[in-house]
């Protein structure tokens, strides 16, 4: 069932917000040099790796410079990149990842190998059910990047306290995979970006 609405959400989300799309393409394109989408590998289910895709918020190469991103004052964010990552706009190509099946609207955020290789046997947990674009840990740490830029040590504290907690949070949906539940953090996600001045 739920995959089922997964391909509906996926269907709609795309046509229904194409004029947008075409929109967030136009400024990035004309805001700075490079692709428009960014792609980046990530681990899904079962441990098989797929392509993400966003909108590209960032300057060519900034990958290579770190994998974390630590604020709005990063100097890797383009100036449309600031304003689509505020209001999650850069991941809405995620919609063609759930449709192709890598994903699910509904989910733990996918994570880049690095840091799934610091994950505990008990934290292994989250990579038996398909990622998705949100879930209860997207919406409690909606300001992560803000969290991070007030670190010394950013990395150390994503991988020791941010990870962690967010895979806590993961498994409040794995336990209960629901159709109530779905629906549910679709809607506090939604809630969450509204709220977003």
């Amino acid at each position: 069932m739920i995959r089922f609405f997964d391909i509906l959400f996926s269907v709609l989300g795309l046509l229904i917000l194409s004029p947008l799309f075409l929109i967030i393409i136009l400024f990035i394109k004309f805001n700075s040099r490079g692709p428009v989408i960014y792609k980046q590998k990530r681990i899904g289910k079962n441990l098989i790796d797929f392509d993400l895709y966003k909108f590209r918020s960032m300057r060519i190469g900034s990958d290579q410079k770190g994998l974390l991103t630590v604020g709005n004052l990063d100097p890797r964010i383009t100036s449309v990149g600031l304003f689509i990552r505020k209001y999650k706009l850069d991941e809405l190509p995620q919609l063609m990842n759930v449709l192709k099946g890598d994903m699910s609207i509904v989910g733990p955020r996918p994570e880049v190998k690095k840091y799934i290789d610091c994950y505990t046997k008990d934290q292994m947990l989250v990579l038996s059910v398909k990622p998705g674009i949100t879930d209860y840990a997207s919406v409690e740490f909606s300001n992560e990047n803000e969290l991070l830029s007030q670190a010394e040590d950013h990395e150390k504290l994503y991988i020791e306290m941010i990870i962690p907690e967010k895979i806590k949070l993961n498994m409040k949906f794995i336990n209960k995979p629901t159709i109530f539940n779905y629906f549910k953090i679709i809607m506090l996600t939604f809630k969450k970006i509204i709220r977003i001045r």
